[in-house]
């Protein structure tokens, strides 16, 4: 499964061949997919697959000076993002350069016997290259709202094993990913570090997939039972929900990958993290007991049918129980702040 350490054996991501990406049926179906050469046929792949330098001096064109945040990690790194050994800090950096320096680089990098590890990611393309999705996008219909489109650029680098709270189309532009999926539920057996710092803004598993240490971490072989691979070559998408874990793995000395997020959610809705980081001060503390009762609720307002909430009220009666809009969403987050200043 891995260049980097022990192999392991899991299961591969499902796939379709040259299928048309359709993101509203990916997100019903809940499951991650692999759309084979569903963008091969991008200007920016087809560059690639002639050569990498192609596709980096077009992405040189499509520049307007802008600057951009890039990571850099030293060779002892192996290319992964991570934590410093002490959990002080990062074993990376982080600087602000041309986009044209960091292509320039990562090109460099690619000589040299012991490459750093440099990566651009998750980079707004309609702020920092409006010009890119004139000739490589997807023309999709995301179902109303309109997708975060970012980029990934940089050499043979890993980023650790974590979640995103959108759904997700990624698009493998330039060189191979490597993605190892691993189901919601199986976050406790993967054992999730700090909720801050982070190394990229979300949860990261304290777990090398690579070279996990199962007398550590004994739980993580549950997870690898669980999870899936998925190999992505250039000009394929990989589609997975909200909340799968994953690590992915840039597999060539150039790699790029555009990135489309998109949520199903009401736009009035509120980050679910919040409700969590709540729920751990007002709910983790309390006797066991306490907690199984809340539990119940929790799954009868929260978890449940919501009409089962409300069915036997009169309309004029359900309040916040009622099917929110955007003014009751506000009328609600305005009883939440009330409570909390008390």
């Amino acid at each position: 499964m891995t260049d980097r350490g022990i192999a392991v054996t899991t299961r591969r991501t499902a796939e379709v061949e040259g299928a048309a990406v359709d993101p509203q049926a990916l997100a019903a179906a809940g499951v991650p997919v692999i759309l084979r050469g569903a963008v091969r046929d991008w200007p920016l792949v087809r560059a690639g697959m002639d050569a990498p330098h192609a596709a980096l001096a077009r992405l040189a064109t499509l520049d307007d000076g802008h600057q951009v945040t890039r990571y850099v990690a030293p060779a002892e790194a192996h290319g992964r993002f991570f934590y410093n050994e002490a959990l002080t800090g990062f074993n990376f950096t982080a600087e602000r350069v041309s986009l044209a320096r960091h292509l320039a680089d990562v090109e460099a990098e690619a000589a040299s016997p012991a490459p750093r590890a440099l990566y651009v990611g998750s980079t707004d393309i309609d702020q920092f290259l409006p010009r890119l999705r004139g000739e490589n996008d997807l023309h999709a219909d995301f179902g109303g709202g309109d997708p975060t489109v970012s980029i990934w650029i940089g050499n043979r680098t890993v980023a650790a094993t974590h979640y995103d709270a959108s759904d997700n189309l990624a698009c493998c532009v330039l060189g191979r990913r490597r993605f190892t999926l691993f189901p919601p539920d199986q976050a406790a057996n993967l054992y999730p570090g700090p909720l801050a710092p982070t190394p990229g803004g979300q949860v990261v598993s304290m777990v090398d997939p690579a070279a996990p240490d199962l007398g550590r971490h004994p739980r993580f072989a549950a997870a690898l039972a669980a999870a899936q691979v998925a190999e992505l070559e250039p000009g394929d998408v990989l589609f997975y929900p909200a909340l799968w874990w994953h690590q992915v793995e840039a597999l060539d000395d150039a790699n790029v990958m555009i990135n489309y997020w998109w949520s199903r959610s009401a736009p009035w809705s509120d980050p679910p993290m919040a409700a969590l980081l709540h729920a751990m001060l007002s709910l983790r503390d309390r006797p066991a007991a306490e907690k199984a009762s809340w539990r119940a609720l929790f799954d009868h307002y929260v978890f449940g049918d919501p009409r089962a909430t409300c069915d036997h009220l009169p309309p004029h009666a359900r309040g916040a129980l009622a099917p929110l809009d955007e003014v009751g969403a506000r009328r609600l987050r305005a009883e939440i702040a009330e409570r909390l200043n008390r």
